[in-house]
């Protein structure tokens, strides 16, 4: 099955495209991974377009999506979601979503993620790369664990241990989706993971307004 996975969570967009089958896995074709900032809306779609002309196939021959649903910023995080739900419609193809936490790392860890406001997203997982706690969203000085760390080192100061730099991968997001994958009917609908409000919101009072 060729899949094409999509993350939009963090600061740092990701576009990959992967063989992936329940008896081996999955065998990464080719990947960009894009310093985007706040322009995952410009970015994600000339990344797609490079994937699919590295690895020499085209969209019409995608079988499966596989997008990060978050946890991550409400913009940003919109534009892979509402990306990888349009594809698969247009093709009839499935569309699984994964937390994005889970493909950061692997093994036992506590991975961290920049969240803003001076907070990471976080989510713990064991020995098997089980997720056993989160996501959630918190001041890194109250993240009270022990670690070991995974995900963005400018935290490691407030966390109080180092952290292994990793971010999402192609790679990754084929892992988390895999039981998914395996059996596409069990996919569970997209739902963003914003975990808090956005920043935007709507006035509480009109002001006159004055000729």
């Amino acid at each position: 099955m060729l899949v094409l996975a999509l993350d939009t969570a963090t600061p740092r967009l990701v576009a990959g495209l992967a063989r992936w089958s329940a008896a081996d896995g999955a065998t990464v074709l080719a990947e960009r991974a894009v310093p985007s900032g706040t322009k995952h809306a410009e970015l994600l779609t000339p990344a797609v377009q490079g994937v699919l002309a590295d690895a020499g196939v085209a969209l019409g021959d995608v079988e499966a999506i596989v997008t990060g649903l978050g946890p991550g910023p409400f913009t940003g995080l919109r534009v892979g979601v509402v990306t990888a739900a349009a594809i698969a419609d247009a093709r009839g193809i499935p569309v699984v979503g994964v937390c994005s936490l889970d493909a950061v790392g692997s093994g036992a860890r506590t991975v961290v993620t920049d969240a803003r406001r001076k907070e990471v997203y976080w989510a713990t997982y064991d020995a098997d790369g089980m997720r056993t706690e989160g996501p959630s969203v918190v001041r890194p000085e109250d993240l009270r664990l022990p670690g070991p760390f995974t995900g963005d080192p400018a935290f490691a100061e407030r966390l109080g241990g180092p952290v292994t730099p990793a971010d999402v991968t192609t790679a990754g997001l084929l892992r988390a989706a895999a039981p998914q994958l395996a059996d596409p009917g069990s996919a569970a609908p997209l739902v963003p993971l914003y975990l808090r409000r956005p920043d935007a919101v709507p006035p509480t009072s009109i002001k006159p307004v004055t000729r």
